[in-house]
């Protein structure tokens, strides 16, 4: 089993429907409109954003959390991942009535268990959310700058990348750098390539969510190139919400042997009907990277990782073991 990375998962997006009905029960919650036959469903981005909240919503303690990120890192440690980060939201956390303080420390627990468990490491990436404007990106960096916490090692932003040029968004950029957090940002997705070119300008990150649409600009691809900025790319989900008709159109080969350093990621697995394993066998049958190629790239993920250097060390080790 080649070892796995993933670089770009969003927690509450990772629960499977299983997990899902079960905390509706908990809670009493009808699901029938957001699962049927034991799978998410739903038709269009703002129904998959519907869906994603219902879903959502069904976790509000700390101990959810925990429940959570056990679960999700166990399924990747039984599929040879050997690392995780997750995107978190405290705008979140704080919008469901939990506080954030109890929001990360279950996740954290959730990651303590599953690396006692299965040996898996992972840490978390605290966002800000886009759609809800400046403020919202500059609340989140900023109380995670204030309240910092060792598995919480990057800053990054998710929502509509449409929204909001980054250079409003840019101070909570800089409250997360200052912070000493690591930097990505989602774009190039259903924004243009001027989303990628605009976020590397004002939000400075060191690796982009997304990413892809980067294609449509050869100088972009270029300076991608040159500065080794990674692309979290997640071709399963680029499908599942038509940005490309299918894995034929998918710029990922075009960006790798452009120089781009590309890694595989799930975004929101079971809303995509993906897992990082699945990631990995697109890799391999629609694009036909050998398990070399497939190595390279979990290699790629390690050192783009928001970790310090000697859990870097050990991971590449494992990796090369």
């Amino acid at each position: 089993m080649i070892p796995k990375a993933e670089i770009h998962c969003h927690i509450e997006g990772a629960a499977d429907p299983d997990i899902v009905v079960r905390q509706a029960r908990k809670y009493n919650v009808d699901v029938s409109d957001i699962i049927q036959n034991g799978v998410f469903v739903w038709n269009g981005f703002s129904e998959f954003l519907k869906c994603f909240d219902g879903a959502a919503a069904l976790f509000r303690t700390s101990e959810d959390y925990a429940l959570l990120a056990e679960t999700y890192l166990t399924q990747l440690a039984e599929d040879g991942c050997i690392y995780s980060e997750i995107f978190i939201s405290t705008d979140h956390a704080r919008m469901i009535g939990i506080s954030e303080r109890d929001y990360i420390d279950g996740l954290a627990e959730g990651i303590t268990q599953a690396r006692r468990k299965h040996g898996i490491e992972a840490r978390m990436i605290a966002t800000g959310l886009r759609h809800e404007g400046p403020e919202s990106v500059l609340r989140a960096a900023t109380y995670i700058a204030q309240n910092p916490h060792p598995l919480v090692t990057g800053f990054g932003m998710g929502g509509d990348e449409r929204m909001h040029h980054p250079k409003d968004l840019s101070p909570g950029f800089d409250v997360a750098r200052e912070a000493g957090l690591s930097i990505t940002t989602h774009a190039g997705e259903f924004g243009g390539a001027d989303s990628v070119r605009d976020s590397l300008t004002y939000l400075k990150p060191s690796r982009i969510g997304h990413g892809v649409r980067a294609i449509e600009d050869p100088e972009l691809v270029q300076e991608l190139a040159d500065q080794e900025i990674v692309l979290e790319c997640c071709p399963g989900s680029n499908i599942a919400l038509s940005v490309y008709n299918d894995f034929s159109e998918h710029p990922f080969m075009a960006l790798r042997e452009a120089g781009v350093l590309v890694t595989l990621n799930s975004d929101d697995p079971p809303h995509f009907h993906t897992s990082l394993a699945r990631e990995y066998e697109i890799g391999a049958t629609e694009f036909g990277l050998t398990e070399a190629d497939l190595r390279e790239i979990t290699r790629t993920a390690l050192n783009a990782a928001f970790v310090d250097e000697e859990t870097r060390a050990a991971l590449l080790l494992k990796l090369e073991a």
